[in-house]
């Protein structure tokens, strides 16, 4: 029964259009991190997939920051396609490291900068709901006292995914950290959101990310 409530129910009032839009981009969103954990660039082509199918759903669903990640993910995913390119010996697979103090500099400034960023997003959230159309009531409405819990947890997975994706991209140990908190940050709020789907693939991207983590610290070790 809470399962049902949980995971199902919301789903009653979805289009089976919607239903399957969501289920593409998960499955494709668990390849590219399958794909990931093995140093594999198929990582970027199949997350291309899911993060642009992401940008409609939670555009729809009222998550802006999330869908501003995503817009980010599937430009991070061509950016990090051709440096994988540049990297990998049997155009293939890449050798990974650990970020450096510059590294962690630059993560910082990204993380800052993408939470002013959205919060500014959000601020303006009713005008944008509303076609960009400005009036008393939306001038009124604008702000942060329309925002609830969830959206200030998207704000901040909204920078901790940004923080990863840009390591990913770089081939850094420990893009995997922020993956993990963010992943685990997630599962409530899109279960709150209606989307028990995506969920329950980040409940899988959680474990995924622990192994992912494993792997690339071995294999640096190896490496050095």
């Amino acid at each position: 029964m809470i399962f049902y409530e949980l995971f199902l129910k919301p789903y009653e009032s979805y289009t089976t259009f919607q239903i399957f839009l969501e289920f593409i981009a998960t499955t494709f969103g668990m390849l590219s991190v399958y794909f990931s954990i093995k140093k594999n660039i198929w990582v970027y082509p199949t997350g291309i997939i899911s993060t642009t199918l992401y940008v409609y759903i939670l555009f729809v669903f009222g998550l802006l920051g999330d869908c501003m990640i995503n817009v980010y993910y599937t430009i991070m995913s061509i950016y990090g396609w051709i440096l994988w390119s540049k990297s990998s010996e049997d155009n293939v697979h890449v050798e990974v490291s650990w970020a450096n103090k510059k590294d962690w500099i630059f993560s910082i400034f990204l993380f800052i900068l993408s939470l002013g960023l959205v919060s500014v997003v959000y601020y303006y959230k009713p005008l944008i709901d509303h076609q960009f159309v400005l009036t008393k009531e939306i001038e009124k409405a604008l702000g942060f006292d329309h925002l609830d819990w969830a959206n200030w947890l998207d704000v901040v997975t909204t920078s901790i995914f940004l923080v990863g994706m840009w390591q990913m991209a770089k081939r850094k140990v420990e893009n995997w950290i922020f993956w993990i908190i963010g992943d685990i940050i997630c599962i409530p709020m899109m279960i709150y959101k209606g989307l028990g789907i995506t969920s329950l693939q980040y409940i899988v991207f959680t474990v995924m990310a622990f192994k992912g983590f494993y792997e690339w610290q071995k294999s640096s070790k190896e490496i050095s």
